[in-house]
């Protein structure tokens, strides 16, 4: 049985430096249903096969082992003290695809570009962690960029779907129907309101997008046949990544040479384009965490930026050896982060620990990546889960974004600076954002300020029906207590937001 934690205080943990190192069943409660979600969830991570395959030209198995070997360092997050839900640095993977296409496939050219630009991004994340530079730059960023450095990511993630001869164009009924859904199950209010009152949309509402992806397994071939396949099975239960090949072929450890030094330099600012993505990630995990804190203030989560930075460089500087990869090692997967943390807002007894549910999930993943039916059941609906979760992490970026900022200044230097990040890439978008600060927010006068918090104070919900506001009382007494007085005080533990 699981250590448990006093009211209040924080999970157990062993300290290690800077580093608190937490054990499943030992540090915190595994927590199944978000180990099943994994177990399906598998499928946006199998999504990175597809462009290893096409960029790199490895084949299916050996594309499939960098995906297990990435797999197992998602688990270090939580193993070593960082509550979240790790993934890709997905708004600059296009931005990585086309920096490496300039390279030759022949000598091995391509491949060593890649290493030399992950193991940057490695060295330079963990110098940033060890000096604490990283928490320090977090904290000094204006709103304004904060803001904009989110919301352009998410502008970024839907643009890529909705391209002409994108994603969209290829599964759109699928992706229509399922985005639909999941749009209702993960951020309606009403979805919210039946779940409280019916044990099989509760049910549903734990299950995140797993309904939604098994909805796509099934519409699929029927709405999209034309791109869509029925799944095949084999005669087998575990899958076979190559990492005979990958090693051999695909990294120093075998044929390829060393990257020259050139290499190092001229992935500079693609290194640090990709750190500024990195950056409002990690911006967007601290809000997550601190929205999920103010609803559940029986747990202290204690999120680092300096620790993540030092975890999610580990991460990028090992695979840049052992195995490249174009999806690169972030400290967010957002959409999944918030699937964990709106569970988790529902109290004790649905999650005992934002950990747990972090690391059963990226746990269920791993396993995944070992079964071959599930394999096999997911990789006709590969670009639809893809696609999913660039749409949900567009979503979560806006709204995180917007809640960055204070002013109706903030809110049109973000607007601008999201547009160019996401249109000319990320070293744009710092660029302008950071002229914008200076041209308009330098020497600012801020009694001349309109704030959004002065702006919205005083505006009030629509009067609900009776009973339905009875029912809101009996379920929710802090929540409708706030809301009537116009204040923000925090619901009781076990409530909904």
């Amino acid at each position: 049985m699981a250590m448990k934690r006093q009211e209040g205080g924080e999970q157990p943990f062993i300290p290690a430096g800077p580093f608190k190192i937490r054990l499943p069943f030992v540090h915190y409660k595994f927590e199944w249903p978000d180990y099943v979600q994994g177990l399906l969830l598998c499928t946006v991570c199998l999504s990175a096969i597809p462009l290893l395959t096409e960029n790199l030209g490895m084949a299916m198995e050996t594309a499939l082992a960098v995906v297990v070997l990435n797999g197992i360092l998602y688990c270090t997050h939580v193993l070593l003290g960082d509550p979240v839900v790790p993934g890709w640095v997905t708004p600059a993977i296009p931005l990585l695809v086309l920096y490496v296409s300039d390279f030759s496939l022949d000598n091995h050219e391509r491949i060593q570009a890649l290493m030399a630009f992950e193991m940057t991004l490695g060295v330079l994340a963990i110098v940033l962690g060890i000096t604490g530079l990283g928490k320090k730059m977090v904290a000094l960023i204006p709103p304004a960029m904060k803001c904009g450095l989110i919301m352009g990511a998410g502008i970024a993630a839907v643009s890529q779907i909705f391209t002409k001869g994108a994603r969209f164009d290829t599964y759109p009924w699928t992706i229509s129907i399922c985005i639909g859904l999941a749009f209702f199950l993960l951020f309606s209010n009403r979805f919210k309101y039946i779940a409280q009152r019916s044990k099989i949309a509760s049910t549903i509402s734990n299950l995140g997008l797993m309904p939604v992806l098994l909805l796509a397994v099934v519409i699929g071939p029927l709405l999209d046949r034309a791109t869509i396949s029925w799944p095949t099975f084999e005669a087998k239960i575990f899958s076979t990544p190559d990492f005979a090949d990958l090693w051999q072929n695909f990294t120093v450890l075998g044929d390829v040479p060393f990257p020259p030094l050139s290499m190092f330099i001229k992935g500079l600012p693609m290194v640090f384009s990709a750190y500024v993505v990195l950056f409002g990630e990690m911006v967007q995990a601290d809000a997550l965490l601190k929205d999920a804190h103010k609803v559940r203030p029986d747990e202290t989560i204690d999120y680092n930026p300096n620790r993540s930075h030092l975890v999610f460089g580990i991460r990028n500087l090992t695979m840049s050896i052992i195995g490249p990869d174009i999806t690169m090692c972030g400290p967010l997967w957002a959409a999944m982060q918030v699937v964990v943390c709106d569970r988790y807002k529902r109290g004790r007894k649905e999650m005992d620990s934002i950990h747990g549910g972090t690391g059963s999930f990226r746990f269920g993943t791993l396993t995944g990546y070992f079964l071959a039916p599930i394999v096999a059941l997911v990789t006709p609906i590969l670009g639809v889960g893809l696609a999913l979760t660039y749409l949900i992490q567009g979503y979560v970026a806006v709204r995180v974004g917007i809640s960055n900022a204070r002013t109706f200044t903030d809110l049109g230097i973000a607007g601008v600076m999201g547009a160019v990040l996401a249109t000319r890439g990320a070293a744009w978008g710092l660029a302008v954002g950071i002229l914008l600060c200076l041209l308009i927010q330098l020497f600012n006068r801020k009694e001349y300020d309109d704030y959004l918090a002065d702006v919205f104070s005083g505006a009030r919900r629509e009067d609900v029906p009776a009973a339905e506001a009875a029912a809101v009382a009996e379920s929710a007494p802090a929540a409708v207590e706030a809301a009537s007085d116009g204040g923000g005080g925090n619901p009781a533990p076990g409530d909904q937001k």
